[in-house]
């Protein structure tokens, strides 16, 4: 019998031989490589980097965890989760044009080369600052349900307990291309036909798929199998496209070349109207033609708070935005009363985090309580965003530990977020969407594009604001930002990603004005998300690492998550340049050499392949 001791050595040399006997197996040549050099994929390995082992780098100087500096510009600036994107504005903005054209054009590629996040069928939300008027001013351009949807239809004609998630009984009117139109409209200089113009050529040329659009793409194959012309549209033979391929979709550059000649009536009027309602009618869905051609987007007042005495805006319901703003409510007004200072604690303390958590939970069980469309029902908004009202909930935080959420709620989904600001101080901050990935999974032939699944988000219960109900529009997740000082603009900024839109938003608040962080860090910073449903914590791993055990310790049911979870930020900011007297801000024509205000100071967020760009 072996003693332990020659046991031992024997099984090490076993475990050796196992490690070192394919290099042995190897010929010793100095140009041994990978199979997949320079990250090309190949048949077996359809994308090599990640398969790679390797410690990341850090920066020089500052942050040493910060991705990039912030992008630094004068004459104007564009931030987009997409480079081509976000060079589209800029063309726009070098060319003359001003943000609010900048932020069409921008988008409008997104709807190109983005269709699993967005897409011209889907809806937008956008909160303009016009230097002219030195006002800000909200867009909802969020579709309405069709004149036949009521819960018996889906309860009695589909059979149906809920709203369904997929198919054309998932989306309500398109708003989008409605809301390009407004804008353009009240606050522009140039039309379709400029600002639609990169994005026709890319879908008649081709882009190149990247990592996480074609990972997107992967996770929802067989929804887009299931319909016909998902299906040609958007895979190979049935399959995903290959990665780093080139995509090209002429059925949609038909539908923007279209746009660009006959305006938003092609749309909702014309040859893709009479396309659309085709397409729902032949898969057994109620949108006629009225629902399209008697549909308008709405200018709305922002709603608002101050934090820390900075006005922090958001849109008014439908949208989620109210939660951000109430959770930083509670956040400034609780913390005094629970012995806390956040700047003080900071984001490497436990009890940071489970302040933050308790308090979105909260806000959390009012959106899920009160939010629905307030053409149709009393959303108490004004008593929600009031101090009196967060410094009542602070009591039901207990700092040693977790609570369960008192009303559950929310869906997963997806958007797009942008922003734009250019040399005359007009700032956008633009959000947009398809909502899950790849919408509905429907496509509208013969134009290429997606069809929404808003519709989702309607509810079926007779007594909850967001009952389903003809020319409603749903709750709905997408939110931007704005942040003002003494009445003048200081920040625009967003982060897309579904339910963790106020959660995020209220995060970035409490980065960039309680620690100091600049408009990258604050994106570069790890972050939490809460599942109001689940009651689970998600934490992105280094965080995890640094407090997750002890949030764990105070009951909450922690789980350790990669940045796909926590959505993608973009944000600019404005510097007035002191040596003016008073700003310059009218834009009598675009002449490129206007007036230069101040300086902007632009982030995007790494989790999405964004870029912030400026000249």
């Amino acid at each position: 019998m072996q003693s332990k001791a020659n046991k031992s050595k024997t099984m090490n040399k076993a475990f050796l031989g196992l490690v070192l006997s394919p290099l042995f197996a190897l010929p010793l040549v100095a140009d041994a490589q990978s199979p997949n050099a320079f990250g090309i994929p190949s048949e077996k390995i359809s994308n090599p980097a990640a398969n790679v082992v390797a410690a990341a780098g850090s920066r020089g100087q500052g942050w040493l965890a910060q991705g990039r500096s912030e992008v630094i510009a004068r004459h104007g600036m564009v931030a987009t989760s997409d480079p081509i994107a976000a060079q589209a504005g800029l063309e726009i903005l070098r060319g003359g044009g001003n943000a609010i054209d900048a932020a069409v054009a921008a988008a409008a590629v997104l709807d190109v080369t983005s269709q699993n996040d967005t897409g011209i069928a889907g809806d937008l939300f956008a909160l303009v600052w016009s230097a002219e008027d030195k006002k800000l001013y909200a867009l909802n351009s969020a579709g309405w349900a069709p004149s036949g949807w009521t819960p018996e239809f889906f309860r009695e004609e589909l059979g149906l307990d809920r709203v369904p998630g997929n198919g054309v009984n998932a989306a309500t009117v398109p708003g989008a291309i409605s809301g390009y139109d407004a804008l353009l409209n009240r606050f522009g200089t140039l039309g379709f036909e400029e600002t639609f113009e990169r994005a026709a050529q890319l879908a008649e040329e081709g882009w190149g798929q990247a990592e996480r659009r074609h990972q997107d793409l992967g996770s929802v194959v067989n929804k887009l199998r299931n319909d016909v012309d998902s299906n040609e549209v958007f895979l190979n033979d049935g399959e995903v496209p290959p990665l780093y391929s080139i995509i090209r979709n002429p059925d949609l550059a038909d539908a923007l070349r279209l746009i660009q000649r006959e305006g938003r009536d092609a749309f909702y009027k014309g040859d893709i109207a009479d396309a659309l309602v085709a397409k729902v009618q032949a898969e057994g869905g109620v949108m006629n033609h009225a629902d399209l051609a008697e549909y308008e987007s709405e200018w709305i007042e922002p709603i608002t708070t101050n934090y820390h005495g900075y006005d922090i805006f958001q849109l008014p319901p439908p949208g989620q935005g109210f939660a951000a703003l109430e959770m930083l409510n509670i956040l400034e007004v609780c913390a005094p009363v629970h012995g806390l200072n956040l700047s003080s604690l900071g984001p490497s303390n436990p009890d940071y985090w489970h302040f933050m958590v308790e308090a979105k939970k909260l806000a959390y069980s009012d959106l899920q309580a009160y939010n629905g469309d307030p053409l149709f029902s009393d959303i108490p908004v004004e008593r929600l965003l009031s101090k009196s009202y967060a410094a009542g909930l602070c009591d039901r935080i207990d700092m040693d530990a977790a609570s369960e959420p008192s009303i559950k709620g929310g869906l997963n989904g997806g958007t797009i977020y942008l922003t734009t600001a250019d040399r005359w101080g007009n700032m956008v901050s633009l959000i947009h969407s398809i909502f899950s990935v790849y919408g509905s999974g429907v496509t509208i032939p013969p134009y290429g594009m997606m069809l929404h699944n808003r519709g989702v988000a309607f509810s079926l219960d007779e007594d909850h604001p967001n009952i389903v109900a003809p020319r409603k529009r749903p709750f709905h997740s997408i939110i931007a930002g704005f942040v003002m000082q003494d009445g003048e603009p200081l920040m625009t900024f967003g982060n897309m990603g579904g339910s963790v839109q106020p959660e995020t938003h209220a995060q970035h608040m409490v980065n960039v004005i309680d620690h100091g962080m600049n408009v990258q860090m604050t994106t570069d910073a790890a972050r939490f998300t809460h599942s109001q449903n689940s009651n689970v914590l998600s934490l992105e791993d280094n965080l995890y690492s640094l407090v997750g055990r002890s949030l764990e310790a105070k009951g909450h049911d922690v789980r350790s998550v990669n940045g796909g979870r926590v959505g993608g930020y973009q944000g600019i900011l404005f510097t007035k340049d002191p040596s003016l007297p008073e700003p310059v801000y009218s834009q009598q024509s675009i002449d490129t050499d206007a007036p230069v205000n101040g300086v902007y100071r632009g982030g995007s967020d790494h989790r999405k392949d964004g870029a912030a760009v400026g000249w």
